[in-house]
């Protein structure tokens, strides 16, 4: 079923659970965010992707952590569920602010053990590619988006994650990710190696000269 949302649309992917600062300083919304203080509204929060908005996430005002003379404010937002825009309606009827219809789409939580240490294997594989350290928290990740905004993927790629219907695709999603970026890693990797030798005395394997031909 579909219901109509108060959006604010941003070049940015939200995923579930995770806690969004944001600097609220336009008319617009910061209406929307007293609307949210006073009638306990949710609002959504869709990706702008190539000038697009097709999936996004619904956010709950937190807490408001300033607020300044000319109206603006610093708030803190926590992310629940993904929905699927069905119809954009810029501005909604007596509000300064967008909306649109929406569906919410449904998880299926079916994610393997076997894809989960094989992920983190890969993660630990990719940090130490581009020496740095291991978020801290990382032995506390038990979903696949606790992942996505720390492996290198790109706003439509972290917007086609969020439009993965279980946690099994998103998984095998960002591990496919890993894997075709590994090697373009060890690529740069091996050729940074080769300009910081330039000029530098160098050990070469000595050769087995037995099968040369001329």
């Amino acid at each position: 079923m579909s219901e109509i949302l108060p959006l604010f649309p941003l070049q940015l992917v939200a995923y579930p659970g995770e806690r969004i600062p944001l600097h609220i300083f336009e008319d617009r919304y910061q209406q929307l965010i007293q609307d949210c203080e006073e009638l306990d509204i949710t609002f959504g929060i869709p990706a702008v992707v190539d000038d697009q908005l097709k999936y996004g996430t619904e956010i709950k005002l937190d807490s408001v952590v300033n607020r300044y003379e000319n109206g603006a404010s610093d708030i803190i937002c926590v992310a629940g569920r993904v929905f699927k825009i069905d119809d954009f309606i810029n501005p909604l009827e007596d509000k300064l602010y967008a909306g649109g219809r929406v569906t919410w789409i449904s998880d299926i939580d079916d994610g393997t053990e076997a894809q989960r240490n094989l992920l983190f294997q890969l993660i630990n594989k990719l940090y130490d590619l581009i020496d740095t350290d291991l978020p801290k928290d990382i032995d506390t990740v038990t979903n696949s988006y606790q992942y996505a905004h720390r492996i290198g993927m790109s706003i439509k790629q972290e917007h086609d994650l969020l439009g993965l219907t279980s946690e099994q695709e998103r998984l095998q999603f960002m591990i496919d990710h890993i894997r075709e970026i590994i090697p373009v890693l060890d690529e740069v990797n091996r050729t940074k190696s080769i300009i910081q030798m330039n000029g530098h005395f160098r050990n070469y394997d000595p050769l087995d000269f037995k099968d040369f031909s001329v």
